[in-house]
């Protein structure tokens, strides 16, 4: 019995020496152990530029940058200009009582921007239209030659269409014509022109009088013969004729608002005007017969 005991006991210290030394011979089959490292807790990533709201960069004064866009107008809103306000125009076609019939047209352009409220509501360069709707010739013993005309439509560079209601307050015309409180262009009566005519006939008798009889007598019925070929002539010539050349400016006023739609009313240039040579001076004069 004792003899199977000790065999036993080796075994059971056999068994127990290879499990502590089993740990070890792993360890060296695998290298020495490495210390684990801690790892940093994990940061949210920055929000990128596009995402982070951004303000009008500042100028020079500390205020937002004034080249920054302004808002686009509501739908619906109405940009007003009063009535009252005075349009300078030029005009692109010549018309005169000579030949002008009511229902021509007549064609302007406006030569200074308009502003509302600090913005361009009307730029220069604009196109209004309208028509003729008076004309009357002057008279050959009295009377003066006589223009009206009405404008009817504004149009603005983008070719949006507005209807107008204005009436024409001065013409620079480069005669003798002038414009009441109605809007109407009157020509020159041209009497100082009549009186020239009768004294040149009365001059031209009285020297052919005188010189066919080489009396006074003679002169003196010349003359009153002359007078009366000069007031025959002025009897029988027209006055002159209202004009209004290429190149008349016309300051107009509008008789009522015009409203703008602000969605099609915008504008960040004052415009142009084309430039046009204004009518050169010029004196009227009737027809004269003979001279």
């Amino acid at each position: 019995m004792r003899n199977l005991q000790l065999p036993l006991r080796l075994a059971g210290c056999l068994a127990v020496s290879l499990v502590f030394m089993f740990p070890a011979f792993a360890q060296q089959d695998d290298g020495p152990m490495q210390p684990v490292e801690r790892q940093a807790p994990i940061q949210p990533a920055p929000p990128s530029p596009s995402s982070v709201p951004t303000s009008p960069a500042p100028t020079a004064a500390g205020t937002p940058d004034a080249t920054a866009s302004a808002p686009a107008p509501k739908p619906g809103t109405r940009i007003e200009v009063p009535s009252g306000t005075r349009l300078p125009l030029v005009l692109h076609n010549g018309i005169s009582t000579h030949s002008a019939k009511p229902g021509d047209p007549v064609y302007f352009e406006t030569l200074f921007p308009i502003m509302i409220d600090g913005r361009v509501a009307i730029p220069a360069g604009s196109y209004v239209s309208g028509e003729v709707t008076e004309s009357k010739r002057a008279g050959r013993v009295k009377g003066r030659a006589e223009l009206l005309i009405k404008l009817n439509t504004l149009i603005l560079p983008n070719a949006y269409m507005v209807n107008l209601n204005a009436t024409p307050r001065g013409a620079g015309t480069g005669g003798r014509e002038t414009v009441d409180n109605e809007g109407k262009i009157t020509g020159d009566s041209d009497k100082a022109g009549d009186l020239g005519t009768i004294a040149k006939t009365t001059a031209a008798g009285a020297g052919i009088g005188g010189v066919a009889s080489r009396t006074g007598e003679g002169a003196g019925i010349g003359a009153g013969v002359g007078a009366a070929a000069g007031l025959v002539a002025v009897l029988l010539t027209r006055g002159p004729d209202a004009e209004l050349p290429r190149g008349t400016t016309v300051d107009v006023v509008l008789n009522r608002p015009v409203l703008l739609d602000a969605e099609k009313d915008q504008f960040t240039g004052p415009g142009q005007a084309s430039t046009l040579a204004g009518p050169a001076n010029r004196d009227s004069q009737r027809s004269r017969i003979p001279f």
